[in-house]
């Protein structure tokens, strides 16, 4: 992998199932793994979605682990796999954090990563302590996606052919205050987004996971952006009556991505969750 100039960071490879998976790693080896799964859009990697959060988890003795998900980052993007369904994803996903000697770990994961992660806890429930959710996917048929503003406008850039401009335009729908999309965030979006194929989004395929929502025994602490144009507002309430250990907090003056426009918070109101759940 040649990494681009102004791109994320680069940190260390391994073998997932078909696929070779790039991943960054902080903190306690020993402690508690706490894996960060990113959300889709162009361009898009772990270190973009969670720069401004792994520092106040490895502080405290977690073992961060940020994997670049199948067709993002710096980890393949094959086109000769299929189309990129979910499966894909937690398939892939769950063979590189096995490889990396996880056998029980907290997922935090935004949007598409939050369907993974709740996926992953529906499939293998002993793998999975807590769920940590921000404006998860995965909860509504498709379409229902394809209807929201945000999603609808990042597709027909998509399609259209992406412009350096035009991924800034499309990242500032992300946010409440656009001032958190600098020239540093999208530039590294872009440097990325120049090695990815557009099928890894114009074929993505997922699944309406919202009413087996409560089949998940795990804790679950889910955020919401009250100005999110990407997540379908009914995904709230099926969140928060999952079980009896589900907690919802929504973030006013906040869009898809609480944990960069209220980092601060975020970071708090997790470390909390873990720690007393």
């Amino acid at each position: 992998m040649t990494v681009p100039p102004g791109g994320p960071p680069e940190g260390q490879y391994i073998q997932a199932g078909p696929i070779c998976m790039h991943y960054l790693e902080f903190g306690d080896r020993a402690g508690h793994p706490v894996v960060f799964l990113h959300g889709s859009g162009p361009g898009n990697s772990a270190w973009a979605n969670f720069q401004f959060n792994k520092d106040a988890f490895a502080s405290v003795g977690y073992r961060v682990l940020m994997p670049d998900m199948i067709g993002f980052g710096y980890t393949d993007k094959p086109l000769d796999l299929g189309d990129y369904t979910l499966q894909m994803f937690c398939d892939t996903l769950t063979s590189g954090l096995r490889a990396l000697g996880v056998e029980e770990c907290s997922f935090v994961g935004n949007s598409l990563g939050g369907g993974v992660a709740i996926q992953i806890a529906l499939d293998h429930p002993e793998f999975v302590k807590n769920l940590i959710l921000m404006g998860p996917g995965c909860l509504e048929e498709q379409g229902d996606y394809w209807g929201m503003p945000g999603i609808a406008k990042m597709m027909e850039a998509n399609k259209k052919g992406m412009s350096k401009e035009t991924q800034g335009e499309v990242m500032r729908l992300f946010t409440y205050d656009p001032r958190h999309v600098t020239q540093e965030l999208i530039d590294m979006r872009w440097a990325v987004a120049q090695d990815q194929p557009k099928e890894v989004l114009t074929t993505m395929k997922t699944p309406a996971l919202g009413d087996r929502m409560k089949e998940l025994t795990c804790p679950i602490l889910t955020f919401w952006g009250r100005q999110d144009e990407f997540m379908p507002p009914q995904g709230k309430a099926k969140c928060i009556e999952a079980n009896e250990t589900s907690r919802l907090v929504e973030v006013n003056a906040c869009g898809h991505w609480v944990m960069i426009e209220h980092a601060r918070m975020f970071n708090a109101t997790c470390l909390d969750f873990l720690s007393n759940g």
